[in-house]
């Protein structure tokens, strides 16, 4: 396998053109597109490359306005319709383990998991990093921009950067605060893996550390100090007394999550630790705001800001306790009663059997619930193997997400 250092560096120097082969059939179309985009190394922080190939192909397509931030990039058609929608799907990709550079695996292929083996027989199956997070999906976007020229309302694609890293970063949330015109709509479809079902809404989440003080000291003189990470005892069993919740909204059922994921303390093997940090992360329905979410957490009045240090817990499940905002996503509501969500639900049962059901990650959606417009998540992919060393998806879900999107496009009368 290519390393990650050689990957960079190859894709780095090359200059990528992306193309769609209109002279092929619609299903040939798509995979060789998708073969092309999974060919780029875009990790998050290296999507460069990949974001000059989407820029170029977008500014090749006559019907679209291409517009550029940062590695973001918007096109938008003109067609003067009654509605728009918007499309959005992010370039980069979690770190490779072992999973790049990408290939074809036909039938039988030890490689292919026995799960998507059972499901999809005798079927060629694209495996590698980013495969199903979301390169699938985003082949179908650039497919759509290309081809959907007689669709019934206008269009925007909206490819964007930094998704996998901390919201600070995140492409779409710097056009959605530096250039929102870039991106108004009526509704909008978050490529993210769902298995070509409806996922709607999504949790927030905040992430931030729990501290606890002590004095240091000489392990062979405890009694001289105060052990942080004993300490550290108390947030621990808050944490397992807390039993989070399954809330119902907008028909949907979200599970909440609070838990644990780092815990680092102390400076030497035989220093009584003066400081011990537990990391958590709360994932909270939409049924809550942000702040209604960092109350139950530390308290209504605390005053913690993110990217202001340290403050005290007054209240909520770790009152006392000194509390460092990490990161914080607000939730998005599913918006199911919007008749763009219900009619897209309603032609992805009629396609596929699925009912829509609650999206439990955090994901973009958030950020176009913020402006007012009722998003979902739609996309080829099985969500379960996003980020895993094995990621893969078989090549008809490309054919049937684009099959669905063409099809509900052309209705949008």
């Amino acid at each position: 396998m290519t390393s990650e250092a050689e990957a960079t560096e190859a894709t780095e120097k090359m200059k990528v053109t992306l193309d769609v082969d209109r002279g092929a059939g619609k299903a040939e179309a798509l995979s060789s597109l998708f073969t092309q985009i999974m060919q780029v190394y875009s990790v998050s922080g290296r999507e460069g490359a990949l974001a000059d190939a989407v820029e170029d192909f977008l500014s090749r397509q006559s019907h679209l306005l291409v517009r550029r931030l940062g590695d973001t990039v918007v096109a938008s058609t003109r067609f003067q319709r009654d509605s728009r929608v918007i499309l959005a799907g992010h370039i980069d990709t979690v770190p490779v383990i072992d999973n790049f550079p990408p290939k074809w695996l036909e039938a039988g292929d030890p490689l292919i998991r026995p799960d998507i083996a059972r499901e999809h027989p005798g079927e060629r199956v694209m495996w590698g990093r980013g495969a199903t997070d979301m390169k699938a999906s985003d082949a179908v976007l650039l497919y759509l921009a290309a081809t959907a020229t007689d669709a019934a309302c206008d269009l925007s694609f909206v490819l964007y950067d930094h998704e996998e890293v901390s919201a600070e970063f995140n492409g779409l949330r710097k056009v959605t605060q530096e250039r929102p015109e870039w991106i108004q709509g009526d509704f909008a479809i978050i490529g993210e893996p769902t298995s070509c079902g409806i996922e709607g809404g999504c949790n927030g989440t905040i992430r931030f550390d729990v501290i606890t003080h002590g004095v240091a000291a000489h392990s062979a003189r405890a009694w001289m100090g105060e052990n942080a990470i004993h300490k550290a005892a108390d947030i621990l069993n808050r944490l397992n007394a807390y039993t989070p919740a399954t809330v119902s909204v907008g028909g949907l059922e979200y599970k909440e999550g609070l838990n644990a994921t780092l815990v680092s303390g102390g400076k030497g093997t035989n220093v009584i630790p003066d400081e011990c940090r537990v990391h958590v992360n709360y994932r909270f329905a939409p049924n809550k705001s942000l702040e209604e979410a960092k109350s139950l957490m530390m308290g209504e009045g605390s005053g913690i800001v993110l990217g202001e240090g340290e403050g005290t817990a007054v209240g909520g499940v770790f009152e006392g306790f000194g509390i460092e905002m990490k990161d914080e996503s607000p939730a998005a509501r599913p918006g199911m009663d919007s008749e763009l969500t219900a009619s897209l639900a309603d032609l992805v049962f009629e396609r596929t059997g699925q009912q829509a059901k609650a999206k439990l990650g955090w994901t973009d959606v958030a950020r176009f619930s913020q402006l007012g417009i009722p998003a979902v998540n739609f996309g080829a992919g099985d969500p379960l193997l996003a980020h895993k060393h094995d990621e893969q998806i078989p090549e008809s879900d490309l054919l049937l997400m684009a099959d669905i999107l063409e099809h509900w496009l052309s209705s949008r009368r």
